[in-house]
């Protein structure tokens, strides 16, 4: 069939004069092939030098030293035209056609490397058109309502922007910046990297010294803070800070001493007010006992204190961090400060969180951990065995506080240290390069590992099993490393708050200019799991609340994760440790791709979502008494971080006994941190709270009603859940017996 040469062939080729005759003799029957189809489904006409494009690409990415003769250019142009002419012949063809015959012609010609090279260019290309397609779709949809992955984020302008930024953040490093096996197995599902969206620019998250950056002073970055003079200045520079901190990070801010770190401040508000009230007895002329002026000092500071304290609340469920997306996500530990002004802040405080928002809803900030200490806080003799009392009676109304136990074995071998936790449940104090503290130090990145799929890869064959878990914990550990190498290399002007006012441990000499790892070497890199009771099904044919064989075989599979933990920070000098993952969206994302790729399995992939870390499925009738023994032992194992719930029916309401009798279950079953869950819901128009009517309230009628509940550590309301969580929680089997 004849074959017609455009005129922008010809230019390509750059020769009239040499292509004019063959022009001329082709001229009277122009080639059938008119029209192309693009990859956007268009037909458009037909351009025959884009023929002559695609071999030069394929030569000048072969670097070829032939990319200059035009004569070959032409010669290869027109041999396949002619292939295209001959296997088309008229019907419509695509660009991937054409490029398939520009393939086969460089090999059939001799030109092995050039087609070498052209299929690698094309696979970077498609690989580019694929990754900015699949991110048009996710902003696409971003653009209709933000993601529910992270409850904490709304729906608002600036919540859309972040998340389109994070999937174009997503995008980029799965496509450029991570090594392909390690991206290849976080989108297989074997797997997850989490936060992926910061992975080359910013860590996890932080145990704020507070005592310090009040103490002496700091810039957030329009001038220098000073030194507080009242409580109320302090708390409020307290709310700034985990605000200021939280753009330099993505995960969570916490304070482990907030009672102790606030204490001082107390008794500087209580000579503030002392020194008031004198100069007005002075300049009425009225006196007064010093009996009588003790009590009204303590009256004033204890006002001035519980202003403060509801200030602080209030502040970290309005203001806004991350460019207006979403508030803080906060956390403060207390209770154990025995002084009068640590006592002050404990109590103000619960009193403050019990009374709520202002139509009384139930704080969402700042996650709350009480800590529980015998000879402090625990028996009826101990100095804060009151607050103790009060802390139970908030949560029985608000969720807040949960619990932690430092007496556990794993948290008294710290002396007078004592161990801080995060709402989520983030736990970080041992160091290999430092001093075993929390304040300071974080968790810089996790990944965590899907142990179902493991399970079923396995079947009923143990050594399969185990060899997998062995080869996936080398490839978490490979990952993180890969991540940390990226992270220290980062300098303290890329964390203008976190390391320009020095709150990592060891980062005071750090400059703009520095690179920050002798700071980051403190902080922890982190291994996950999803899926315990999943993952036992596939391998025994029961979970760990319906066989003690399971259980013992649960507790040898984390124990062994966690020595797998600490032989790579003995090996690497890096404090690794193990998590039991605070899973909220990849609950459903590891269940879904384990569907598609093994089908439904009972009892492993037939629900829509996996179970958290190492709990006993949320669906299981278990006891409550029941649930802490099977969870207790997996605690000290999860050194990065663990959290056990029991969950009730209704809100426990004045049953303080009964609320008491399972916190010191889980004290007596050496757990870590435990939380006592049960529906909070409160009318947002007249405040009635309890359990409310599932349409309106029963007092006033309105349908305006905020239903909260705790979701990986923290809480949020309903509406905020993605569907996987909203499963579970209308599966969560209630232990109230």
């Amino acid at each position: 069939m004849p074959l017609f040469l455009s005129e922008s062939i010809i230019k390509i080729i750059g020769s009239k004069n040499a292509v004019k005759q063959k022009t001329e003799k082709t001229q009277k029957g122009r080639s059938a092939v008119k029209y192309i189809i693009k990859r956007d489904k268009r037909q458009v006409p037909f351009d025959e030098s884009k023929i002559t494009a695609c071999i030069d690409k394929a030569f000048e990415a072969a670097q070829s030293d032939e990319r200059d003769n035009r004569s070959l250019m032409m010669s290869l142009t027109l041999d396949v035209l002619k292939k295209l002419e001959a296997e088309y012949n008229g019907h419509p063809f695509t660009v991937e056609n054409v490029q398939d015959l520009v393939e086969t012609v460089l090999i059939e010609k001799g030109f092995a490397k050039e087609a070498k090279s052209y299929i690698l260019y094309r696979q970077r290309r498609t690989d580019i058109r694929e990754a900015r397609s699949e991110l048009m779709d996710a902003v696409a949809e971003i653009v209709k309502e933000t993601t529910r992955d992270n409850a904490n984020v709304g729906n608002s302008p600036s919540a859309k922007v972040l998340q389109i930024s994070e999937a174009a953040s997503k995008s980029y490093y799965l496509k450029r910046m991570l090594p392909p096996e390690e991206a290849q197995k976080h989108l297989d599902g074997d797997i997850y990297i989490q936060d992926l969206g910061w992975y080359g620019k910013t860590l996890t998250c932080l145990q704020i010294p507070l005592a310090r950056l009040l103490r002496d002073g700091f810039n957030s970055g329009h001038g220098t803070i000073k030194t507080p003079k009242s409580i109320r200045s302090a708390a409020a520079l307290s709310a700034i800070i985990l605000q200021s901190n939280q753009n330099d990070m993505h995960g969570g801010q916490s304070y482990a001493y907030f009672d102790r770190d606030l204490s001082v401040y107390v008794e500087i508000e209580r000579a503030r007010q002392d020194k008031i009230l004198r100069g007005n007895l002075e300049e009425l002329g009225l006196t007064a006992s010093e009996e009588e002026i003790s009590s009204l000092v303590n009256k004033h500071t204890y006002n001035e204190t519980f202003q403060a304290m509801e200030a602080f609340i209030y502040n970290l469920n309005t203001m806004s961090s991350r460019a207006g997306a979403q508030v803080p996500f906060s956390s403060i530990n207390l209770g154990t400060d025995t002084s009068p002004g640590g006592r002050m802040i404990t109590e103000t405080f619960l009193k403050a969180y019990e009374r709520g928002l202002g139509k009384g809803e139930s704080p969402i900030f700042p996650n709350l951990c009480f800590k529980l200490k015998d000879g402090v806080n625990f028996e009826p003799e101990d100095p804060n065995y009151d607050l103790f009392q009060l802390a139970m009676q908030v949560a029985c109304k608000r969720l807040f506080p949960s619990f932690s136990f430092l007496d556990a074995s794993f948290n008294n071998v710290y002396g007078e240290e004592e161990v801080g936790y995060m709402g989520c449940r983030t736990r970080v104090i041992a160091n290999v390069n430092g001093p075993q503290e929390t304040d300071g130090r974080g968790n810089l990145s996790f990944t965590s590992i899907n142990l179902p799929r493991l399970g079923i890869r396995a079947g009923r064959d143990m050594a399969h099993f185990w060899k997998y878990l062995d080869e996936t914990m080398d490839f978490a550990v490979k990952q993180l490393m890969t991540r940390y190498n990226i992270q220290k290399n980062l300098k303290g002007k890329d964390f203008p708050f976190l390391m320009g006012q020095h709150l990592y441990m060891n980062s005071e000499d750090i400059g703009p200019n520095d690179k920050i790892e002798k700071a980051i070497k403190h902080g922890t890199l982190t291994i996950g799991f999803i899926g315990l009771a999943e993952c036992l099904v596939a391998l025994t044919g029961t979970h760990h609340g319906q066989s003690q064989a399971s259980q013992a075989l649960g507790v040898s599979i984390v124990s062994h994760m966690r020595r797998r933990c600490d032989e790579a920070s003995k090996k690497h000098s890096l404090n690794f440790s193990l998590l039991a993952t605070p899973a909220e969206q990849l609950s459903g994302k590891f269940t879904k791709l384990d569907v598609e790729r093994f089908g439904v399995l009972p009892g492993v992939t037939d629900k829509a979502w996996y179970t958290n870390s190492f709990h006993v499925p949320v669906e299981f009738e278990v006891t409550a008494l029941d649930k802490i023994a099977l969870e207790g032992p997996y605690h000290k194992y999860c050194n990065a971080g663990h959290i056990s719930y029991i969950e009730l029916e209704s809100a426990p309401g004045n049953n303080i006994e009964a609320y008491e009798r399972i916190i010191r279950a889980m004290a007596e079953a050496d757990m870590g941190y435990g939380a006592v869950n049960f529906p909070v819901d409160i009318c947002k128009k007249c405040g009635t709270s309890g359990l409310l009517n599932e349409e309106f309230c029963t007092k006033c009628g309105s349908t305006e009603i905020s239903r909260v509940r705790r979701i990986t550590g923290y809480l949020s309301t309903l509406d905020r859940f993605n569907d996987y969580k909203l499963a579970e929680i209308k599966n969560r089997h209630k232990h109230d017996e």
